[in-house]
């Protein structure tokens, strides 16, 4: 006689062996984030990932590819959330120079957030990379932030809210080498209060109309 164990063993009611285990895929995917934000591209491998994700390798690629496919994925998910702080001052705010003063303001709270990692994972995750690819995709993130800030120095120039003079492109590469670099100095554990008063004094060098 069969028992009722025995039917479920043959999979009549209970979970088929060799099931795979489902999980969330975005918590997933948050945790992918952190560990390329923590770690760099390079420094993480795909056992580090399976382990913090908390899924096999066969569950990491069916679900989002090989490595490169999920650095990309994380990529564009930290541009829409932790990073999106740099697009949200520029299009809200009324002038360049605000957009720019809220963006070094913003990002010394958001590089010293102790509920994630230290620093922008756009500057930091190709450090020792080895992977043109992905050093590509980064720097043309920060390039792009850089094109973006000169874009709006320029519409204030011809606006007349900036002088004719004002030199958009310098001071543009001037807003993102105030970015990056308080990037780094997060990483190296300066304290918010020191990054405010860091952007305070980049904005003091902003011409006046």
């Amino acid at each position: 006689m069969t028992t009722g164990q025995d039917t479920r063993a043959q999979g009549g009611t209970g979970r088929t062996r060799g099931r795979p285990r489902s999980f969330d895929r975005a918590t997933a995917l948050e945790k992918a984030l952190m560990a390329f934000w923590e770690h760099g591209y390079e420094a993480t491998s795909v056992s580090d990932l399976t382990r913090l994700m908390g899924i096999g390798a066969p569950s990491l690629y069916a679900a989002f590819g090989d490595k490169r496919t999920l650095f990309d994925e994380v990529v564009r998910v930290y541009a829409g959330s932790h990073g999106a702080f740099t697009d949200r001052a520029l299009a809200e705010e009324p002038t360049a120079r605000a957009g720019v003063a809220r963006m070094l303001r913003e990002a010394a709270a958001e590089y010293t957030d102790p509920a994630h990692p230290h620093g922008c994972l756009i500057v930091h995750a190709a450090t020792n990379c080895t992977s043109p690819e992905v050093e590509t995709l980064l720097r043309d993130m920060r390039n792009a932030n850089i094109t973006a800030i000169e874009a709006r120095i320029r519409a204030d120039v011809a606006a007349g809210l900036l002088p004719a003079g004002t030199d958009a492109a310098a001071l543009a590469r001037h807003a993102g080498a105030m970015i990056q670099g308080m990037s780094q100095q997060a990483r190296d554990g300066a304290r918010r209060e020191e990054l405010e008063a860091l952007a305070e004094i980049a904005m003091t060098i902003w011409p006046h109309d």
